[in-house]
């Protein structure tokens, strides 16, 4: 029977009570991406191109700068993503008025329906997934997976 351990104190025989986040989570985030690549690879995307199309929402006002750090990606390293979404004509740059220098960054209409499509493919397979947990599980664990994910800098200290 797993005993609970109070913040500092560790368990005892070595036996944690549950495996580490990371450890549940990880390997399931990688079996969730390979899932998704057929989906993306039919419509000519990466991992991080159909990210940028997540996170270009209805607002145009996101600079270059500011989507490489609200998806962690390093912002030297997406120009290279920006420039095939834009040859595509799925996303829009344009100079920022304020500051020549910036970029404002937005989703044409084929990049909203582009992206769209593929999320409602991805959720799909994701719903039969999902199926296999009970009603009452399945809202938590989406419950509780909006709640960290919409967490700021994580640390564990």
């Amino acid at each position: 029977m797993a005993q609970n351990v109070a913040q500092g104190d560790s368990p005892a025989q070595g036996q944690p009570a549950r495996p580490d986040l990371a450890a549940m989570l990880v390997p399931l985030g990688r079996a969730l991406m390979a899932a998704e690549q057929p989906i993306l690879n039919a419509q000519g995307l990466t991992m991080w191109a159909y990210t940028v199309l997540l996170h270009l929402d209805e607002k145009p006002i996101r600079t270059q700068s500011a989507l490489a750090e609200a998806i962690r990606a390093d912002k030297t390293r997406i120009i290279a993503v920006l420039d095939a979404l834009e040859a595509r004509a799925l996303i829009h740059r344009q100079p920022d008025p304020e500051d020549r220098r910036a970029r404002l960054l937005s989703l044409t209409p084929e990049g909203r329906l582009l992206r769209d499509r593929v999320q409602y493919a991805i959720q799909q397979g994701e719903e039969r997934l999902l199926a296999l947990l009970p009603a009452e599980e399945r809202e938590g664990f989406l419950r509780g997976l909006r709640t960290l994910s919409a967490l700021p800098d994580l640390t564990l200290e």
